[in-house]
């Protein structure tokens, strides 16, 4: 009995043994996104992309859900601020050549925004 507890013993210490060195042999893999940052005017808004016009000329950028737009105070805004026009930097990460955008920043406030995008009525009567 006492030799199979020996030999039970010994081989619970050589697995953890190999187990510990796979472990330590095993190869850490680290994946570096690079965000990268443009300016320009929105010249095109459809889907899940926009075109942004700048010096070096059109460029499309692809959003997603985790896509975030914030004016330049950094208070976050609806996607549905952008338009055609619209002065933006974004940043993004390329993925072959998909560019995907993580934040916009609005150039103007939101207050801005939201004046230029207020619709006013005005009721007149005549007597």
């Amino acid at each position: 009995m006492k030799s199979m507890i020996k030999a039970t013993a010994t081989t619970l210490i050589v697995s953890a043994a190999i187990a510990m060195a796979q472990v330590a042999g095993a190869q850490e893999v680290t994946q570096t996104t690079t965000t990268t940052q443009a300016t320009g005017d929105i010249s095109d808004f459809s889907g899940d992309s926009f075109v942004i016009r700048s010096e070096t000329g059109p460029v499309t950028y692809h959003y997603t859900k985790r896509t975030t737009v914030v004016d330049e105070n950094g208070r976050p805004l609806s996607i549905s601020v952008m338009k055609s026009g619209l002065p933006v930097t974004v940043f993004y990460s390329r993925d072959g050549d998909n560019m995907e955008v993580s934040r916009v920043v609005v150039k103007r406030p939101a207050g801005e925004i939201e004046k230029r995008e207020s619709t006013t009525t005005t009721t007149t009567t005549e007597h």
